[in-house]
C-alpha cells in the first residue's frame, strides 16, 4: 500500500475507533444478526483483483458492525467483563506493525527484554516475592497446560523421552482441583495425555470454595491405592462465582504430599493491585505456578496471560528443543525456550502502554471502583423482596435470581428474564448453576462502566419483575 494510501486509511480506522468507543452506547450490546447471516452477505470466494480499501471499511460499517458482540460496551456484564483501554489499542496496532517473532533473542531482543520488564513491574504490583519469574502467553488455558506439563516433568518420569503410550510402568496420575475449577483444566489435562479419569473434582462448601478435608482424603485415598498425586489447583476468583479457594490450607497438603500447586487467578489476579484486596490472595505466594490474565481486568486488549513461576528451570526443561538453525551464541534468554510455541507475538507493548499511561495508582482506583459498583448492586438484590443473592461479591462479580412470590418454576422464569434481556440489547447478563438453581450472573469490570450502567440493568430486571406479577 503507497504510503499515502496508508496515512489516509491509518488515520480514517482510528478516527472509526475513536468515533466507536465514544458512541459505543449506541449498538446493542449483543449482536442483533441471526446466525448464517454476515456469511450469507459475504461473497463466496475472494476477489481476483486488488479493491479499493475504502470499500473495505465501507464494509467493516455494513457488514462487521452488526456482527460484532460488543465486550466493551459499559453494559456488557456477561462471562467476565474484559474492556480494551485506548492506550492498549495503540500498543496492540504498534505490535502488529512490528511484527516480531519473539523466539530469540536476535529476532526480537525488544520483546524479550520489554517482556521480562513488564512482568516485573506486574509482580511488583500485585505483592509477589522476587523468586517468581514471569511468562506471557495468550490465554490461561495455555497458561495452565504450559503449569501442568511442568508438574508431570517435575515428577522425573520419563515422559519427554518415553511417553505415556504403551508403558505399563506408570501409575495412574492424579490432578485435583475444586468442582467450579475452570474447564481449561480439563482441556489440559486431555491434551496432556493424562485422560479425563485422571481429574479429581473434590466438592466445594457452602461458600462454593474447595472443602480442603475433602481434599486431604481424596489424596490420601488415592495414595493408598497406588495412584500417584500429579498437581493442586486451587482457585482465587472462580469462574462461576468468584469465590475464593483456601490457598495456604491447600499449599499445606502440597508441601506435606509434596504436590505441584498451580494457583488459577486468571479474573483476580489483577485485584491484587489493591491493598485491601491483598488478604484475598493469601498463600499464593506459596505456589509453583500462578496464572492471572491482564486482558480480564487490567485494560489490555485481547489476549495476554501472565503465568508466574518459581523454577523458570524446570518450565525450560519441559519444552526446550533447539533445532541447528536455532543455534545462538548469545548467553540470554530465548523465549521460544519456555513454550509449546517457537515464534511468539510482542503482547508486552501494549501492557506497558496501559500501565504507563494510567499507573498504578490510575488502575487501583479502576478496579477499586468497579468493585465499588459490584456491591452497591448487590445491597440493591439484598435490599428487594423480589430477588436474593446467591453468592458472596468478594471482587466485581455478583450472582443473584429473581424470586418473587407466586412463582413455580424458579429456574424458567430467571432464564426467560435473561434471554430477553440479552434480546433486547440493552445489555447482556450470563448464567451458572448453583445447587440446582439457574443464577444470573452481573460483571463488572468495562473501563467505561459508571453507575449509571448498573441503574439501567437494575430498572430492567424491575420491570421484568412487574411484568410477570401483572400476568
Amino acid at each position: 500500500m503507497p504510503r499515502d494510501e496508508f496515512r489516509q486509511f491509518g488515520h480514517e480506522i482510528v478516527d472509526f475507533i475513536a468515533d466507536y468507543f465514544e458512541n459505543i452506547e449506541s449498538f446493542p450490546v449483543l449482536s442483533q444478526n441471526k446466525p448464517g447471516d454476515l456469511t450469507a452477505a459475504l461473497p463466496k470466494s475472494a476477489p481476483l483483483a486488488g479493491e479499493d480499501f475504502g470499500n473495505v471499511i465501507k464494509d467493516v460499517n455494513n457488514l462487521i458492525l452488526p456482527a460484532v458482540t460488543h465486550w466493551n460496551h459499559p453494559n456488557f456484564h456477561g462471562l467476565f467483563s474484559t474492556s480494551a483501554s485506548s492506550p492498549g489499542v495503540l500498543g496492540e496496532m504498534l505490535s502488529a506493525a512490528f511484527d516480531m517473532k519473539a523466539m530469540l533473542w536476535r529476532t526480537s531482543p525488544a520483546s524479550t527484554e520489554l517482556e521480562s520488564v513488564v512482568v516485573d513491574w506486574l509482580r511488583q504490583m500485585v505483592g509477589l516475592p522476587v523468586e517468581f519469574r514471569g511468562l506471557i502467553y495468550d490465554t490461561a488455558s495455555i497458561s495452565t497446560l504450559h503449569a501442568l506439563a511442568m508438574a508431570r516433568e517435575r515428577l522425573n518420569l520419563g515422559i519427554r523421552d518415553k511417553g505415556m503410550s504403551g508403558r505399563t510402568d506408570l501409575p495412574l496420575l492424579r490432578i485435583y482441583c475444586s468442582e467450579h475449577t475452570h474447564s481449561s483444566i480439563d482441556k489440559a489435562v486431555i491434551l496432556l495425555g493424562f485422560g479425563a479419569r485422571s481429574i479429581v473434582k473434590i466438592p466445594s462448601n457452602d461458600r462454593f470454595e474447595i472443602d480442603v478435608e475433602k481434599l486431604r482424603e481424596a489424596i490420601a485415598d488415592d495414595k493408598a491405592a497406588g495412584h500417584l498425586p500429579l498437581c493442586v489447583v486451587a482457585t482465587i476468583g472462580t469462574t462461576a462465582t468468584t469465590s475464593i479457594d483456601n490457598v495456604n490450607r491447600v499449599a499445606d497438603i502440597c508441601e506435606r504430599n509434596g504436590i505441584f500447586l498451580h494457583v488459577d487467578a486468571a479474573y483476580s489476579g489483577s485485584a491484587a493491585i489493591v491493598p485491601e484486596f491483598q488478604s484475598y490472595f493469601k498463600g499464593w505466594e506459596r505456589a509453583d505456578s500462578i496464572v492471572m490474565n491482564p486482558h480480564k481486568w487490567l485494560f489490555t486488549p485481547f489476549d495476554l496471560s501472565v503465568l508466574y513461576v518459581k523454577d523458570l528451570d524446570l518450565l525450560k526443561q519441559t519444552f526446550s528443543l533447539v533445532a541447528e538453525y536455532l543455534k545462538v551464541t548469545e548467553t540470554v534468554m530465548n523465549q521460544m525456550d519456555y513454550g509449546i510455541q517457537l515464534g511468539r507475538r510482542f503482547r508486552s507493548l501494549k501492557l506497558w502502554f496501559v500501565m504507563r499511561y494510567f499507573g498504578q495508582e490510575g488502575l487501583i482506583a479502576r478496579i477499586r471502583e468497579h468493585c465499588r459498583l459490584a456491591r452497591l448492586f448487590a445491597n440493591w438484590i439484598d435490599a428487594d423482596p423480589d430477588f436474593e443473592m446467591m453468592a458472596p461479591v468478594p471482587f466485581a462479580l455478583v450472582c443473584f435470581r429473581a424470586c418473587p412470590s407466586g412463582v413455580e418454576d424458579l429456574n424458567a422464569l430467571n432464564e426467560r428474564i435473561m434471554n430477553e434481556i440479552n434480546a433486547s440489547g440493552e445489555a447482556y447478563l450470563s448464567h451458572t448453576m448453583l445447587n440446582g438453581k439457574f443464577t444470573l450472573r452481573l460483571s463488572v469490570g468495562n473501563i467505561r462502566v459508571e453507575e449509571r450502567h448498573l441503574q439501567k440493568v437494575w430498572k430492567i430486571l424491575k420491570s421484568k419483575i412487574g411484568a410477570v406479577g401483572e400476568h
